[in-house]
């Protein structure tokens, strides 16, 4: 078999990807900034940078830190708003990447949301999926929850830390849109069980897995914290391990589809990633040291379906896990 018969496309909760590999939102701007980097058409998807109701400063500087094996980031979710970024970068993604590799082969938009309520996340929503109604065109296809982000009328209490407010939020969302709906869940918790669940329960389509993971860094000279907001999140090659253990308990408990994160340089990241459960993978850090990532996973990806004989990229979905004993 060659890599060029494989089969790649995968349906993540009702979003058709023509590869299983999409840019991890944070990472890629709003979509069209890494034109003449990479080859759009090679991409399932594209993640946009976070939008909530209204425009958002962010964080104070110094926003980032290299570690060893990753960064270290607290940019604070800085955006335009949801109606800004539907009048102005959706239009803009459009027309230039269209330009670039034809107006077919322009990747689905997954956008991510966030917010301080669970009344902003419904609006948030509403109007994405408002405006994906009104064009056939659009190519807002999904929705992307980020729910590490702190509580504020219910007193700074994170939406992904705690089941029973992750239920209400996603229901909240799951009622304002009809796109798929994708939860991105944080990777400190003890057990992702009952966040998985309360995901289920209340509507999602499919999950995300990894966030970035807490973390902090001291200037041992100066005494004082690197980053403007003292605290970020921990990103790159040295998450990849926690990634793969929170898809694969993940994936014992669910069978919604996953899309997993955390540590994709390389494609056998990917592939490892995908025989722990996931139905497709987003590179997210390693487009900053080498844009054509996202490309080359999945030409990789590919290549590994064509060596080890599978036709479709869906059958690696969760190969590595035991099969159930039948009698």
């Amino acid at each position: 078999m060659e890599a060029s018969e494989v089969d790649l496309k995968v349906d993540l909760g009702g979003l058709a990807m023509r590869t299983p590999v999409a840019t991890a939102s944070g990472t890629f701007g709003y979509g069209p900034e890494y034109v003449g980097a990479i080859d759009y058409s090679r991409l399932g998807a594209v993640a946009a940078k976070g939008v909530r109701l209204g425009p958002w400063p962010g964080n104070p500087m110094p926003r980032h830190v290299e570690v060893l094996g990753g960064l270290v980031n607290a940019i604070g979710l800085q955006g335009p708003g949801v109606d800004a970024f539907l009048a102005h970068y959706v239009t803009h993604y459009v027309r230039t990447v269209g330009a670039a590799c034809g107006a077919e082969n322009v990747p689905p938009l997954i956008v991510n949301i966030w917010g301080g309520s669970i009344d902003e996340y419904a609006e948030v929503a509403k109007r994405l999926d408002a405006a994906a109604a009104a064009s056939p065109s659009s190519p807002v296809k999904a929705i992307e929850m980020n729910v590490s982000c702190p509580n504020v009328k219910s007193g700074g209490h994170t939406f992904g830390q705690d089941p029973a407010v992750l239920a209400k939020v996603v229901a909240a969302v799951r009622a304002a849109t009809r796109l798929p709906l994708v939860v991105k869940l944080a990777p400190n918790v003890p057990d992702v069980s009952p966040y998985v669940a309360a995901c289920e329960e209340s509507g999602a389509d499919a999950l995300a897995l990894i966030n970035t993971i807490p973390a902090m860094v001291i200037d041992v000279e100066t005494r004082r914290p690197v980053l403007g907001n003292v605290t970020g999140g921990l990103s790159g090659r040295c998450v990849h391990p926690v990634a793969v253990k929170a898809v694969w308990d993940a994936y014992r408990v669910t069978k919604l589809p996953i899309l997993a994160m955390g540590g994709v340089y390389e494609p056998r990241d990917a592939v490892e990633l995908m025989l722990a459960g996931a139905t497709a993978v987003a590179v997210g850090t390693a487009t900053f040291s080498d844009p054509s990532t996202a490309q080359r996973v999945a030409d990789g990806i590919a290549a590994y379906c064509a060596r080890h004989g599978f036709p479709c990229a869906r059958d690696v979905v969760g190969a590595a896990h035991p099969k159930e004993k039948t009698t």
